[in-house]
């Protein structure tokens, strides 16, 4: 009998999405094919500290509290026994055939996890170091975008050291308003304000800059929110797209996940013929210019239902009950269970791949 294959479900996190990445991560356990896959659930609590998490269908961890020291574990690099132990170098956890990171944000979706995966000498679900670092930095994201001919919103980038030279007047002049402030590196709406005077500048710049020491300014469309996912490594496939309608001012954090109300799915769009199958070729092209793998979910706006304007990409995106990935595979008639499954499959075939490759002359 062919074994399991085992699979560490990477979750929680540093980043202000941590709690929404317990919820995806919860969907995932649930719906992973048990006869293919044993599953281990990893949690990293807010201070950075992994640890083995028992839980079940019935109870779920809201967040992951602080670790005592002989309760945290360690990735370990170069063992063959499995490159997870505990911190004290004895308590193994064994075998690890492929890890699923579900860390939205900072510290996870950003190449850091990554790179330490690729370190370990594990096989691990979504983009490689790149494309993460890249699609989790909106200011590079959209320069490579914008290159590439690639319609993007307008945008202004500033630092932490250029607070003080940030003049409403001159954003109102270049951009119009109102427009968006946004922190450059971070997910799920989180330090996003749509600005419409001095005043509500001033509450934007001071939030953003709280989770960022980058931010964005960006031109706001006037248009339809639309989304599409991407799967694949080398020869990605697009899925239908599908339409966010939110009752907030845009689709907030609140909008996304404490409000029930707070926006309805419309999947898939209802867009002609040619319009959808432009937004998947763009959503495909996004997808290989940021050099992404396995997965992404693009975000676009179309203005006068005609024109195509990228948002973002997400290499790491939500697999709540609500998320847009999952359910727009569904729609493409791909289940949850399966989707998990080619997700797997995916960062194994990279792995044997690269295995393959020269490193040393």
């Amino acid at each position: 009998m062919k074994r399991k294959l085992r699979v560490a479900i990477l979750c929680g996190g540093k980043s202000a999405e941590h709690e929404i990445s317990l919820q995806s991560a919860r969907n995932i356990f649930e719906a992973i094919d048990r006869k293919k896959y044993q599953v281990l659930l990893i949690g990293i609590s807010k201070k950075g500290q992994w640890t083995l998490i028992e839980a079940s269908r019935k109870g779920w961890p809201k967040s992951i509290p602080s670790i005592k020291a002989d309760k945290s574990l360690v990735l370990a690099p170069g063992r063959k026994m499995g490159p997870l132990v505990g911190l004290s170098g004895r308590e193994a956890v064994g075998r690890v055939d492929a890890v699923f990171p579900v860390l939205h944000g900072p510290f996870g979706e950003d190449g850091t996890v990554q790179g330490l995966l690729k370190l370990a000498n594990v096989p691990f679900v979504g983009a490689g170091v790149l494309g993460s670092a890249v699609g989790m930095d909106k200011d590079l994201m959209k320069r490579l975008l914008r290159d590439a001919g690639i319609r993007t919103a307008r945008f202004l980038v500033f630092d932490r050291s250029s607070f003080q030279e940030i003049e409403f007047e001159n954003l109102q002049h270049q951009l119009g308003v109102p427009f968006f402030v946004k922190p450059a590196n971070l997910g799920s709406s989180v330090g996003i304000h749509k600005v419409s005077d001095k005043k509500q500048l001033e509450r934007a710049l001071k939030d953003a800059f709280q989770y960022d020491s980058k931010i964005l300014v960006e031109e706001y469309i006037q248009g339809r929110e639309i989304e599409c996912s991407v799967l694949g490594n080398d020869h990605p496939i697009a899925s239908v797209p599908g339409e966010i309608i939110t009752g907030h001012e845009f689709y907030s954090y609140e909008a996304k996940y404490l409000d029930e109300k707070g926006a309805v799915l419309e999947i898939p769009a209802e867009l002609p013929a040619g319009v959808t199958k432009e937004i998947q070729d763009i959503a495909i092209q996004s997808f290989k210019t940021l050099g992404c793998e396995g997965m992404a979910r693009v975000d676009f706006f179309l203005r006068d239902n005609r024109e195509v304007i990228v948002n973002e990409i997400n290499t790491i995106p939500g697999f709540t009950k609500i998320s847009m990935y999952p359910k727009l595979w569904e729609a493409s008639g791909i289940s949850y269970t399966e989707l998990i499954d080619r997700l797997i499959q995916l960062a194994l075939e990279r792995f044997k791949r690269e295995q393959k490759l020269k490193t040393s002359r």
